[in-house]
């Protein structure tokens, strides 16, 4: 019996997919399809794919062309496959023509051409394409603008700033700039809002008036009160608002959660968490806790929940209106567990995470809000783990991609629970306002 094994990740399955899956059955007499997963499709680049991987594998088995479906989970597991199902031919589509010549070592490896017309990537951009602006003068945005290129179905139209000259060329190239939220507005159909925290909740509430949909990066307002009526606004004119935190979408950070939570370290007891950078001169400086707070107090209420007893905020002003906050440190104490998260700019620290269980603890080097790596600890050294994930562009490409699946699916994809921002907002604005802070 000669057996064919072929791949792909068949996300929205078109007659092309059928029409290739045919052909590689017509090579053999058994057909084996393997389809990437999720992450592995993530470190390939494709961060938009709109199908999950169950999903794409009941697809692939309904046509009835394949005789066995497997999960492709790791880069060389092609080699590990054929040897391990004794394959006679690999096939692949003709644009990835000399890329898998490597695998003539272990069979016969076969080029078929694609189907002319039709390709998913394009499917996605025509089922999910948004037509994005970006408003602030952070400097942020050039990250944005560059990450923001590799997702499929965006295109950043335009930006509304006052200080155009600051960003990089690729941002002055955007075709249309101006000072105006609301003719920035007009040219869109959703928004990325990186302006001054004090100006979100008047901001977000002109856009969703506007009825566009809107990525903030958080904090999104600065009490809850503000919160409330933002998020009534969103539902009421059926609009996204949702917290630009890219760490929350970082799949490590994702898996470390769920690690967690699963108590691979027993009872969690402590949670420590730092964010810090010397930005004081910078032209996107900000306080320390409009800047950092909301990614340091992202792992403290996602694991130990927003039901504190008592939290005792501790700042270091440096302005005489004690509204920049060049160092803050809060402790947080629950019922049954502390945490403390300590955010800077203008102080540098360790950036770190450490969470403490009854059974070992989970670590985080520094940076730790770009997670790709972690490691669970135990008393017995040989008990370690250690856990890799791929991120790409600091986890703004999956972010975006996210806050365009959740636009074009009309459903949600929670990875920031609604109490967690809200609480983040009423915290920030709290520590900018003073309001029961012990200053040093």
């Amino acid at each position: 019996m000669k057996k064919v094994i072929t791949y792909g990740t068949y996300d929205m399955l078109h007659y092309g997919h059928i029409r290739l899956l045919e052909r590689a059955k017509a090579l053999g007499d058994y057909l084996i399809v393997g389809v990437t997963a999720d992450d592995y499709d993530k470190s390939r680049g494709k961060i938009n794919v709109q199908h999950s991987l169950s999903e794409r594998i009941e697809a692939v088995r309904a046509t009835g062309i394949a005789d066995e479906v497997i999960v492709e989970e790791y880069e060389g597991q092609k080699i590990d496959d054929i040897q391990k199902y004794d394959i006679d031919i690999f096939t692949v589509g003709s644009d990835w023509v000399g890329v898998f010549d490597y695998l003539n070592e272990y069979c016969k490896v076969i080029y078929l051409d694609r189907t002319q017309g039709v390709s998913s990537t394009e499917l996605r951009e025509k089922k999910s394409f948004l037509t994005l602006g970006v408003v602030g003068n952070s400097l942020y945005l050039n990250k944005v603008v560059h990450e923001v290129s590799y997702v499929n179905g965006i295109k950043i139209t335009g930006i509304c700033t006052d200080n155009l000259d600051i960003f990089s060329d690729e941002v002055k190239n955007i075709e249309f700039a101006t000072d105006s939220l609301e003719e920035l507005a007009e040219k869109c159909s959703a928004l990325f809002v990186h302006s001054n925290p004090a100006n979100h909740y008047h901001d977000i509430k002109k856009l969703l008036e506007l009825k566009k949909h809107i990525l903030c990066e958080a904090p999104l307002c600065l009490n809850a009160e503000q919160w409330d009526e933002l998020h009534k606004l969103a539902v009421k004119n059926r609009c996204v608002l949702m917290d630009g935190l890219r760490t929350a979408y970082s799949t490590a950070f994702h898996r470390l959660l769920l690690l967690a939570k699963a108590k691979k370290i027993g009872k969690i007891y402590s949670i420590d968490v730092t964010c810090t950078s010397l930005k004081r001169n910078s032209e996107d400086f900000r306080s320390s806790i409009s800047d950092w707070g909301p990614t340091a107090m992202l792992p403290v209420f996602q694991i130990l929940g927003v039901d504190y007893k008592q939290k005792i905020i501790t700042s270091h002003y440096s302005d005489k209106d004690k509204k920049i906050d060049t160092f803050t440190k809060i402790n947080f104490i629950y019922p049954d567990a502390v945490a403390s998260i300590k955010v800077g700019n203008g102080v540098k620290s360790e950036g770190d995470l450490v969470i403490s269980g009854t059974e070992g603890y989970i670590y985080v080097p520094a940076p730790w809000w770009k997670t790709d790596y972690f490691e669970i600890r135990y008393e017995n050294l040989s008990d370690n783990k250690r856990y890799f994930y791929q991120l790409d562009g600091e986890g703004i490409r999956a972010e975006f991609a996210v806050f365009s699946k959740t636009i074009s699916n009309g459903s949600d994809y929670i990875y920031i629970d609604d109490v967690v921002s809200r609480e983040i907002c009423q915290i920030v604005g709290e520590v900018s306002a003073g309001k029961d802070v012990v200053m040093i």
